[in-house]
């Protein structure tokens, strides 16, 4: 996909718009590649603002804190994947079709597209599969909430939760079902990735055994 998408995040998630400036944007997009580099727990202000030669308070007028920067940058990948799924059905009649469209969306690494500004797919999906857990599995989850900072991933959720119901309008779980392959996709695949005993990955890499795994998973329990 040749362009740079951008979404309207919560205002609550952020004190500055990182999108109404250069500087934030290179906040965001060198976040990105310094999380996947170092990982979530060692990446902090000061690490980036030496990478982008500016200053940890540059940082702490766009962010308050290192969780709500990831939690921007997981409401842009949730809106990111929702756009995704509705831009891959959009001309597909068969349900069937449509749900293992969203499974390959959910298994395989996100299309790049072109930018100066534009942010690392590839780097992008691994942070979500390794650290998207941390922005709600914590103690504020409820009053974190109340702002409704979760909406896109809420908003993706209800999108294949739809198309589950409209492939068994009978089916009486297809939120919970929904999240569930989200969920599981992440954890099966860095469990494939790095702790490959806890599946059966086999012989198969990470993103083609989760896939079929969670088709197996999906139409096992909705047909």
């Amino acid at each position: 996909m040749d362009f740079h998408l951008n979404f309207q995040v919560n205002q609550k998630v952020y004190l500055r718009d990182p999108e109404g400036s250069e500087i934030g944007r290179k906040i965001v997009k060198s976040a990105i590649d310094l999380i996947h580099q170092l990982g979530f727990e060692h990446f902090t202000f000061r690490k980036l603002a030496v990478e982008i030669s500016t200053t940890e308070a540059t940082i702490y007028r766009y962010f308050e804190n290192k969780h709500r920067l990831l939690l921007y940058i997981l409401n842009w990948y949730w809106s990111y994947m929702e756009f995704l799924v509705m831009y891959g059905i959009v001309n597909i009649k068969d349900s069937r079709e449509k749900l293992e469209t969203v499974v390959e969306l959910l298994t395989h690494e996100l299309p790049e597209s072109s930018g100066q500004m534009d942010y690392n797919k590839r780097f992008l999906n691994q942070i979500v599969i390794s650290e998207s857990s941390k922005v709600y599995l914590v103690k504020e989850v409820e009053e974190i909430n109340k702002d409704a900072v979760f909406k896109p991933y809420k908003d993706l959720c209800t999108r294949i939760a739809d198309i589950i119901s409209e492939h068994n309008p009978q089916y009486l779980y297809p939120r919970s079902l929904s999240t569930t392959l989200i969920e599981t996709s992440h954890h099966q695949q860095f469990f494939s990735s790095h702790l490959p005993k806890l599946t059966d990955v086999g012989e198969r890499g990470a993103k083609d055994f989760t896939g079929s795994f969670l088709k197996n998973l999906l139409f096992k329990a909705i047909e």
